[in-house]
């Protein structure tokens, strides 16, 4: 196992990680802007108001987005473990 096969690795697990999470990130930063503009225009200030929505629209996303989440990690995980079942050869 080489410095670049290890960086090879890392590089893969970080672009999966990013691949996986961004939709969800991205929605929760829509819809954060989105009650904060409603917020600012009604000059409402109320802490649930900006965090019950963010939780709700991450939640839906986590489940309409799961089977595609799961698809990508478990062909993650399959790779990986090819890589050390040919390491240990």
């Amino acid at each position: 196992m080489t410095l670049e096969f290890v960086n090879q690795i890392s590089r893969h697990s970080m672009e999966t990680t990013v691949l996986v999470m961004a939709p969800v990130l991205i929605v929760s930063m829509v819809v954060g802007l989105l009650v904060s503009l409603f917020q600012a225009i009604t000059q409402l200030q109320e802490f649930t108001l900006s965090f019950v929505p963010k939780i709700l629209s991450v939640f839906i996303t986590i489940f309409l987005l799961l089977p595609w989440m799961a698809r990508i990690m478990m062909e993650f995980t399959t790779e990986i473990f090819g890589y050390i079942a040919a390491v240990g050869r």
